[in-house]
């Protein structure tokens, strides 16, 4: 009959609503083949609560290398070629530091404490290095070693420092469960390393980085060449932002720098931020180095800014004028480096709208190596998607496609020329950085560089940029590789580099409570 589910007896005589049946049963299957694979992404995002950084994500050989996994290289150990012979274990990340026989020339002693800052008039709950934020500027000249003696004095979360653009040996690099422990309060932490490249660079916390460095726990080291600076001034312009105060050197007021005129001022900027930010003067500048690496043949800019993505640095040369008009550098519309007469001034100049094309900009000169021919390709594709991190559901920074923890160990050898080609696909710029390497910028959106060698190691990529980098793999060890908008790092925007073979004794959470991010 119409209208009436079909009932068929059961052995007891009790009859079965087929309909009945459907509709309970549909449901059912809906919901599990919803809940399942959710139940299944939430348990393969979670994270144990002690891991190495060793066992994340998956190994990424590249294209044009030969991965021979089968060699173990990864493990603890690894197996030779006789049925039960072991090979000596891996060279760790603590194998890698300078000379310990070499005396410093350079001794500096740092103390970190979590105290108030007061900035602009109002107090911020933040941190200090020898109760200043910025921290005592180090100088060095090129090719010494430099000793710094760190001590946690208390910073509850523990503290590391990272020398932010220097190549140091690994065990130096200062991330928290990779490279070594977080210090504890009354703790301490020696780092070694000679500065063999001049130029301007930073330190800051890697352990819980995103709150201390945003809470001033760091500062900047000056690298000078053995034959000394051609310009007469030489000035550091550390910017940063405070609980929303823009500040240059911790405060929140314009840096005057005395100038003669006619003399040739050398302003060290660093953005110690999360985001990007301009640069532009009053006059004419030249841009002379960039993330520590000198421009070749750098011209007069007029009328350009320069952008300065987050960790990066850029060194500019501004001339007084021979009356002694005060030269103005603006490193925000709210702070300002005014350079000339004590006592003179310069009014703002407007921003423009062009800014410096470093793919362009100075003259083409050797690199050192053949990027045209690479030994390893490898792909590092920023996205974002829903998921799971770390058992938490929300919208997620994706590289390659994987959320975090799966994310590429890129794999490399000693010697190596690499080719990365970086592609943003979200809708958010990116500084990334990669630790203990300088890269160079071979093309940007397909177009090729003509200038001068633009070395970086924080590179600003724009939504839907794609850039083609190149390096030598010659620094060994594990090295992150990650976005230096420190939110999006500790929401998961984190590769590494490693060469193959290496391994770290060091381990993420523990009892160090390592949490580099």
């Amino acid at each position: 009959m119409t209208g009436h589910s079909c009932r068929r007896p059961t052995k007891a005589g009790v009859s079965i609503d087929s309909g009945w049946v459907l509709r309970v049963a549909l449901p059912v299957v809906a919901t599990l083949s919803i809940v399942v694979p959710l139940a299944w992404l939430w348990q393969a995002s979670r994270v144990p609560s002690v891991y190495s950084v060793m066992d994340m994500g998956y190994h990424d050989y590249g294209v044009g290398a030969t991965a021979d996994t089968s060699s173990g290289e990864h493990a603890g150990h690894m197996q030779g070629d006789t049925p039960g012979q072991q090979m000596a274990p891996p060279p760790l990340v603590t194998d890698m530091v300078a000379d310990p026989a070499r005396p410093a020339d350079v001794r500096v002693d740092l103390v970190a404490r979590q105290q108030t800052l007061t900035v602009g008039g109002r107090s911020i709950s933040g941190f200090t290095v020898n109760g200043t934020s910025p921290g005592p500027q180090i100088r060095a000249r090129q090719g010494q070693l430099i000793e710094v003696h760190l001590r946690n004095e208390s910073v509850r979360d523990g503290v590391t420092l990272h020398w932010h653009g220097v190549d140091v040996p690994n065990a130096m690099d200062g991330v928290a469960g990779v490279t070594q422990n977080a210090v504890p309060v009354g703790g301490g932490f020696t780092y070694r390393f000679v500065a063999d490249q001049a130029g301007t660079y930073w330190y800051h916390s890697h352990q819980v980085s995103n709150p201390q460095v945003a809470g001033g726990l760091f500062g900047s080291l000056v690298v000078t060449p053995k034959a000394g600076i051609a310009q007469q001034v030489d000035v550091s312009a550390v910017a940063h932002t405070y609980g929303g105060v823009r500040t240059i050197n911790g405060k929140a007021e314009d840096l005057r720098v005395p100038a003669q005129p006619g003399q040739r001022v050398l302003v060290r900027v660093a953005n110690t931020d999360n985001g990007p930010m301009k640069v532009w003067t009053s006059g004419s500048y030249r841009l002379v180095a960039v993330d520590g690496t000198e421009v070749h043949r750098p011209t007069d800019i007029s009328g350009r800014s320069v952008m300065l993505t987050a960790g990066g640095r850029a060194d500019l040369e501004v001339k007084v004028a021979g009356d002694g008009g005060a030269a103005r550098m603006q490193l925000s519309k709210a702070t300002a480096v005014i350079v000339g007469a004590p006592g003179g001034d310069a009014p703002a100049p407007p921003q423009p709208t062009d800014e410096l094309d470093l793919l362009s900009y100075g003259s083409p000169a050797p690199l050192g190596f053949d990027p045209a021919h690479p030994t390893r390709r490898f792909e590092y594709r920023i996205g974002r998607r829903p998921g799971f991190v770390k058992g938490r559901p929300g919208l997620w920074w994706s590289i390659n496609g994987h959320l975090f923890p799966n994310v590429p160990m890129y794999v490399v050898r000693q010697g190596d020329v690499v080719a990365m080609h970086i592609t943003n696909r979200s809708s958010e710029v990116h500084p990334m950085h990669l630790h203990g390497h300088h890269e160079v910028v071979l093309a940007r959106n397909g177009v090729a560089a003509t200038g001068s060698p633009w070395w970086v190691d924080s590179l600003n990529v724009l939504p839907g940029e794609t850039y083609d980098i190149a390096f030598v793999a010659n620094n060994p060890g594990i090295w992150m590789d990650h976005c230096h908008n420190l939110k999006h790092a500790a929401q998961g925007m984190i590769a590494h580099l490693m060469y193959e073979g290496f391994d770290t004794p060091y381990r993420i959470a523990g009892p160090a409570d390592n949490q580099p991010e």
